[in-house]
């Protein structure tokens, strides 16, 4: 059982031990300070935790992973914290386009779907040119994203002013597609490059002309990425490691009740593990989670304007998900399927019912992890994960009540509802991508939006917080400074967007503020860091950041302590 030894005081505490929160707590203990890590969870990742069943590993939360790739913004990060950090693996195969009348591969050479589709729709082909190339562009300002990823909140006026610059630079080639939005949007956006309607088909779940776009933008500059071997969830151990090593602390189960404040001035946290109450004191608080129970639980009323709030709570949000995780008596290869994520869609239901939470017939996302990761099953077996859009809100918060503290209780009728949504899908996979696929089935986990409410405390489960988009934009929605002295936010919350690199982003400006305070030779150092001013190599022999040894050793797999255990007795039963 885990023991709370605290220290009497730390420079800072952070609140959630995702890849924001462990980013702040790495880079901070790489300069130098001292710092308390405290997840409501049983160990850390928060979307990256993962999980485990019998001798299965499955990633929580992961299509895929973007700007993890050599030059890219979170590599950028994790170069200067050690070289022994996991590596994502590139995608050669990246998406398949899969409808009732259409079946198309998008790789990490475009070119190559762009042939194909000329080849079929020539009277279009003036048209996805002119759609490739677009693509294409949008993709190269996303290859320089890596350049300009630190907030103006800690730049001066001529700073801010070069920054709007860049930031101007990169959102020139989006806006002429901004508009094309929406049910009626992106009929007139497509109808900009193609005549033929089965061409528009295959784009028939996409909600904007961008969302069309980046896609393949991304893909010809290399921006897809498979979570590193072993999982997603070696990068939070990898960056808890780290905290550990400069001597510092993370402590699981548990949940912050309350930010102490001396005036208007954060001091600290009270929180609550296994029945008892703790305070934990420290100069700084950097809560990487949900903004609003920040703000209206953490917090006293006063303390937070009422307009911010209501901002916040009006906020647009990404949806959450349901994801099924499945363990399989055969490689997938058996079942067909290859290292790209399937894109499955039902042609016949308008657009908006692509995200509307109904199983039968919101898109699907259909990925194989172990076909690009041989260690997250026993040999000979593998593991599929579904995934579709969900909403909190569905069949009234998926037949669940409230109790008296606002959490979602699960009860007969929610664990019959996820089970039931689970076998509908599996059925939709089985009929349209992998005829026999339920007879391989072992066993299968369902996640829903009050799954990820429960392990995360996301508002409604989402899965990457604040969209980008005018109107959050307009009210400011993401932000780092607070109204109480020396509570920064951190985690995606404190960004619009989310995913690893937005989370990562967010994590290391949140340090750079409290450097910029507290220790500003570090600070000037990152700062230029940041602006590729300078290489990673300045950093990392920087007098104003501790050494690494790079002696972090990646655990084994469940399944790969299996296999050791089975080479060790090889008469002994496999019981899975």
């Amino acid at each position: 059982m885990q023991q709370i030894t605290l220290k009497p005081y730390y420079d800072v505490t952070i609140i959630g031990a995702g890849a924001g929160g462990l980013t702040t707590a790495a880079l901070l203990s790489k300069a130098g300070m001292s710092v308390c890590v405290l997840e409501m969870a049983d160990h850390p990742g928060g979307y990256l935790a993962g999980f485990r069943r019998k001798h299965f590993r499955f990633d929580t939360a992961i299509h895929w992973l973007n700007q993890c790739a050599p030059g890219g913004m979170a590599c950028k990060i994790f170069d200067i914290l050690g070289s022994d950090h996991p590596i994502a693996i590139p995608q050669k195969r990246i998406r398949r386009y899969k409808g009732d009348t259409f079946d198309y591969l998008l790789t990490n050479n475009p070119d190559e779907l762009k042939e194909q589709l000329i080849a079929e729709y020539p009277e279009d082909k003036d048209g996805i040119i002119r759609f490739f190339k677009a693509a294409k562009r949008l993709g190269k300002c996303f290859d320089n994203f890596s350049n300009f990823f630190r907030t103006e909140e800690t730049m001066n006026v001529f700073q801010k002013l070069a920054n709007k610059k860049h930031l101007l630079k990169f959102a020139l080639p989006f806006i002429p597609f901004l508009r094309y939005d929406g049910e009626e949007g992106i009929k007139k956006g497509l109808n900009k490059f193609f005549k033929n309607e089965k061409l528009k088909k295959m784009f028939c779940s996409d909600t904007s002309l961008l969302s069309c776009l980046v896609p393949i933008g991304w893909a010809y500059y290399g921006d897809f990425q498979s979570p590193p071997k072993g999982g997603a969830q070696v990068i939070p151990e990898w960056m808890e490691y780290m905290v550990h090593y400069f001597g510092n602390d993370t402590f699981y189960k548990c949940r912050v009740k309350q930010i102490l404040l001396d005036g208007k001035t954060a001091t600290g946290v009270r929180f609550e593990h296994r029945g008892a109450e703790y305070e934990v004191h420290s100069k700084y608080v950097v809560p990487a989670c949900d903004v609003e129970t920040v703000y209206e639980k953490m917090l006293p009323e006063n303390m937070v304007p009422a307009k911010l709030k209501d901002r916040l709570r009006n906020a647009e949000l990404y949806s959450s998900s349901v994801t099924v995780s499945i363990a399989l008596d055969c490689p997938v290869e058996d079942l067909g399927f290859n290292e790209e994520a399937i894109n499955l869609c039902n042609e016949l239901v308008p657009r908006s019912e692509h995200q509307s939470g109904d199983p039968e017939k919101t898109e699907l996302s259909i990925l194989p992890p172990s076909f690009r990761d041989k260690t997250l099953a026993p040999a000979g077996m593998g593991t599929l994960v579904i995934y579709m859009p969900a909403y909190m809100h569905y069949k009234d918060n998926w037949l669940t009540n409230k109790d008296e503290h606002g959490n979602y209780v699960r009860n007969e009728e929610y664990n019959k509802l996820k089970n039931e949504i689970g076998e509908i899908l599996i059925s939709r996979v089985e009929r349209l991508v992998a005829p026999g696929l339920r007879k391989h089935v072992l066993f299968f986990d369902v996640a829903t939006p009050v799954t990820h409410h429960r392990y995360t405390g996301n508002k409604n489960g989402t899965m990457m917080g604040a969209k980008p988009g005018r109107s959050n934009m307009q009210n400011k929605v993401a932000h780092y400074q607070t109204p109480v002295k020396n509570l920064i936010l951190g985690g995606h919350w404190a960004e619009l967007g989310g995913g690893v690199p937005i989370a990562v982003k967010a994590g290391a400006n949140a340090s750079l503020l409290i450097l910029q305070k507290e220790k500003k030779e570090a600070f000037k150092v990152l700062a230029d860091y940041m602006d590729a001013k300078i290489p990673a190599e300045a950093v990392l022999n920087s007098p104003h950041f501790k050494p690494y040894d790079n002696s972090w050793v990646q655990p084994l797999t469940p399944a790969q302590k299996l296999a050791l255990r089975e080479t060790a007795n090889p008469l002994k039963d496999n019981v899975i």
